[in-house]
């Protein structure tokens, strides 16, 4: 039987940078997150730049590329702005997710299908820079599909509609929405995508999703940076890699 590989556990961290810009000046410094995040044991860092820069800014990004020692995630629109920049920045990798002004937080995956013919170029051009693609995208086979037919080396599974369920308690929700990732990740697998996930998880989420054996990589960032409040980041992140690993330790290969 083989071995499954551990899952890798992303931080996001834009929610350290939507406290300074609260109040305004340099503190807390999401840089300084960063930084102790990966003593902590995280295996890569995410940050989102949008467009009116809520969070995350310009500098953040270039800080984060030069000062960490773990893979940087762009999280960012198929923009001509943000492409510019993240050719320029060149992080290990670049996620693309929907992005509205209105919205909180990114709601739902990214139309790909919709949107094949813009991203087949956006896409190709980070590519060729050396900078990992990964597409954020519901747990759909058209989507997954039309991901491959892309070349995005990466998908990365929207779970919030299955924390969603989770936080309501509703069984057959719960299950359906489980079963629905379970097969996703399993056509992306077969497909040879590489699968992530994330969006809303917490520890029993996510020790869950551990159990699907071709999920390789978990980002998570306002649950833990909301736990490092009580317990401290360094504690929250260790339970958060405890609960993974509980939960790949129940997965099995597939037959």
């Amino acid at each position: 039987m083989s071995v499954l590989l551990p899952i890798r556990l992303g931080l996001n961290i834009d929610h350290v940078a939507t406290i300074r810009n609260a109040r305004g000046g340099a503190a807390p410094d999401p840089v300084r997150a960063a930084m102790l995040a990966v003593e902590a044991g995280v295996d890569g860092i995410t940050a989102h730049l949008r467009e009116d820069r809520r969070h995350i800014r310009d500098d953040d990004m270039a800080r984060l590329k030069l000062e960490i020692s773990k893979p940087l995630n762009f999280e960012m629109a198929a923009t001509e702005e943000m492409k510019s920049i993240a050719l320029r920045v060149k992080p290990h990798a670049a996620c693309l997710v929907p992005e509205k002004r209105e919205e909180r937080t990114t709601e739902g995956g990214l139309n790909v299908v919709g949107h094949h013919n813009q991203l087949k170029p956006y896409i190709a051009e980070l590519n060729s820079a050396g900078i990992r693609v990964s597409l954020f995208i519901e747990p759909d086979a058209r989507a997954i599909e039309t991901a491959k037919a892309l070349n995005a080396p990466v998908i990365e599974l929207h779970t919030g509609t299955y924390c969603e369920a989770m936080h309501d308690g509703h069984q057959n929700k719960i299950d359906l929405e489980f079963e629905r990732l379970q097969k996703a990740a399993e056509l992306a697998g077969r497909l040879g995508l590489e699968v992530h996930a994330g969006h809303g998880l917490d520890f029993a989420t996510a020790e869950k999703l551990a159990e699907i054996p071709e999920i390789r990589e978990l980002n998570i960032g306002h649950f833990i940076i909301g736990e490092a409040i009580f317990i401290g980041l360094h504690q929250s992140i260790i339970q958060m890699r405890a609960a993974i690993d509980a939960g790949r330790a129940r997965a099995r290969p597939r037959a």
